[in-house]
């Protein structure tokens, strides 16, 4: 697999066929994840729970982000790398440049943001400047307290209306993707068929372009797991066979089924 791009995945999009997405956080896991085939890899800020301990996303600082993108792009055999960026690192303009920079000269080939349509002219402030968003819409972790815990979004006509509207808009402004988490599968089976954009989807139904997992979920390390995740260790004798099998079920459609999404 060469280098791949934002082209690359939108190519893959309008040729329908499927990507998939793995988090990743150090060398050594980057380099395994890309060899098993993987197209893209986040950099998340769910570090703060899977690394660090926290019970949310919220503690998670840039430098934290800047650090594990740095190791993440040493080990990096050709996959896309999108760094998150953390909570209130871009509530200002100036702050959301300096983040921004801070991620990319880490090694990031993309940032992502968690939010709506509010994020539209940092959107293109970024773009315009050289780097590219995937914007994340839905159940957005860093708003973990706005929310009142995980739940599900969207589930309302008001609550799915106001999600298009926002992907629209966010697309419009220079998104190169957009992350769908924890939504009903009928809206993001609609966004993703609406949206020029690649959509990668988790808890969202197998109707997405694309699917990502935190890499400590899909292994079967996790304590607790939501319905939509499979533990891909099962049936394979190494790490490295159960990356592949989780980007060949992506691939093939036969991840995820029906029972791991939500109405």
């Amino acid at each position: 697999m060469g280098n791949v791009t934002v082209k690359t995945l939108q190519d893959l999009k309008e040729n329908g066929e499927k990507f998939c997405c793995i988090t990743a956080y150090d060398a050594t896991f980057s380099r395994l994840i890309s060899e098993a085939g993987a197209e893209t890899m986040l950099v998340g800020d769910s570090l703060g729970m899977v690394l660090q301990g926290h019970d949310s996303t919220v503690p998670v600082t840039l430098d934290d982000m800047a650090y594990h993108t740095e190791c993440v792009a040493r080990g990096n055999r050709g996959a896309l790398v999108i760094a998150d960026m953390p909570f209130m690192a871009y509530s200002t303009p100036e702050q959301t440049l300096d983040s921004a920079t801070a991620l990319m000269q880490a090694g990031a080939h993309m940032v992502k943001m968690e939010g709506g349509t509010w994020l539209s002219e940092s959107i293109q402030m970024l773009v315009q400047r050289g780097t590219p968003v995937c914007a994340h819409l839905g159940l957005t972790p860093q708003s973990v307290n706005v929310f009142g815990g995980y739940r599900v979004q969207g589930r309302t006509p008001k609550g799915a209306k106001s999600i298009l509207a926002d992907a629209v808009e966010i697309q419009d402004a220079g998104a190169s993707l957009l992350v769908l988490e924890c939504v009903p599968t009928p809206l993001a089976t609609d966004i993703s068929e609406k949206l020029r954009i690649p959509v990668i989807g988790i808890g969202a139904g197998p109707g997405t372009d694309a699917q990502v997992l935190v890499m400590h979920d899909m292994l079967g390390l996790s304590e607790h797991n939501a319905r939509f995740v499979q533990n891909f260790m099962t049936g394979q004798d190494s790490i490295q066979g159960a990356l592949k099998a989780f980007v060949g079920a992506v691939k093939s459609g036969s991840y995820p089924r029906t029972e791991h999404g939500y109405e």
